[in-house]
């Protein structure tokens, strides 16, 4: 539900405030002994950089994943940025991961607690979100975004074009400054 008359943005928890990569990098190594680095994955999807987690995710199952994910640099400062002048959600699709959903909540309290939770959206399908802006990592998200779709960079998914690109979060503010002065 809107509070204001502010524009909207719906933005993506892993991959995008949250730096999946290193952790998916260790809990790999953890769970099956073999060593990769963020430029071995670099533009191979999540089955062909985790070739045997691909089927089950097991990293992504177990406890704690989610709850010790790093925070993405720059991103506390850029969500409190742009909630000076647009109403923020942070949309999960946290349901394919039951274990996730507690994790990622107490997650957001500790490094967001400026986020009122009527604006923490977790569910499984987010084709259901009607935001005039999506930030997210995965097409299979933005391809649907009834806004304007915003990619962030990750390793899965550096052979996709088809949206606009922000490698981190200074050119997301960067691309909502130009967003406000074409208004």
């Amino acid at each position: 539900m809107k509070t204001q008359e502010k524009k909207t943005i719906a933005i993506d928890m892993d991959g995008v405030m949250a730096d999946v990569e290193p952790q998916l990098i260790r809990y790999y190594e953890q769970l099956y002994g073999i060593t990769t680095t963020l430029e071995a994955i670099d533009g191979l999807s999540h089955a062909e950089a985790f070739p045997l987690d691909a089927v089950t995710k097991a990293s992504l199952n177990l406890p704690g994943f989610f709850r010790t994910l790093p925070v993405m640099p720059g991103a506390i400062e850029a969500v409190k940025k742009l909630m000076e002048d647009y109403e923020v959600y942070i949309v999960s699709a946290a349901t394919e991961f039951p274990l996730s959903l507690f994790e990622k909540l107490e997650w957001l309290q500790e490094y967001f607690p400026f986020i009122n939770w009527r604006n923490i959206v977790l569910c499984g399908d987010k084709s259901i979100i009607h935001t005039d802006y999506m930030i997210d990592d995965h097409c299979k998200n933005l391809d649907y975004c009834s806004g304007k779709a915003i990619m962030f960079n990750a390793h899965h998914n550096k052979n996709e074009h088809q949206h606009i690109r922000v490698h981190n979060w200074d050119e997301v503010l960067n691309l909502f400054e130009k967003e406000v002065q074409e208004a």
